[in-house]
């Protein structure tokens, strides 16, 4: 049964599943698991989190498919639920961990870097996770689901239920933090690049 299903859209298989169809959840759960664990992984950056996280995702679903709306596509709802539950296991635990992942690996995929180059590489992905970390949750979310999972403004306003300007000013000024903590954090490795030489 599961196999007829899989040519099936989004919406089809929301209305399968609103009718007791538990195939249609398997369905779901395989075209979006990638998305789903990615955007909680990186909110969270810790695998086994991320791994509950996408299962918690699903039976969700499950258990609200009623309140779905099939005519709607399903991306945001299920980034909007991804956010929401990642947000409640960080405040649960109240850590304050590293969020963002490889930015600088991503953007060099296609080059083989030296081992020297992967160490630049690391150390700079090491940095943008630490700077982060330190942003304020709202502005976190924002960063996460346009740079790592490439969505618009619009789209993370419609996400997160927010207005438009409100995501813009959250990049804004995470963007600004962003920048300012790099520099900072540049200027004292240069500083003690001199002090050891």
């Amino acid at each position: 049964m599961a196999q007829k299903l899989v040519q099936n859209s989004d919406k089809d298989l929301i209305l399968e599943l609103q009718s007791g169809n538990l195939d249609a959840l398997g369905v779901l759960y395989d075209r979006h698991q990638q998305r789903v664990y990615r955007t909680a992984l990186m909110i969270t950056n810790d695998e086994d989190a991320a791994s509950d996280l996408l299962q918690d995702v699903f039976l969700r679903m499950y258990r609200f498919a009623h309140r779905v709306d099939p005519d709607r596509p399903l991306e945001p709802w299920l980034y909007r639920v991804t956010a929401n539950l990642s947000y409640t296991w960080i405040k649960k635990r109240k850590r304050w961990m590293r969020y963002l992942g490889e930015l600088g690996e991503w953007l060099s995929r296609e080059v083989r870097p030296t081992p020297h180059h992967q160490l630049e590489i690391q150390e700079q992905s090491d940095r943008v996770r630490r700077a982060v970390a330190l942003l304020p949750f709202p502005q976190r979310v924002v960063v996460v689901m346009y740079y790592v999972n490439d969505l618009p403004m619009s789209k993370i306003a419609e996400i997160l239920g927010v207005p438009e300007g409100t995501v813009k000013s959250r990049m804004y000024y995470a963007r600004a933090a962003l920048k300012k903590r790099l520099r900072t954090e540049a200027w004292q490795m240069t500083l003690a690049t001199y002090e050891f030489s």
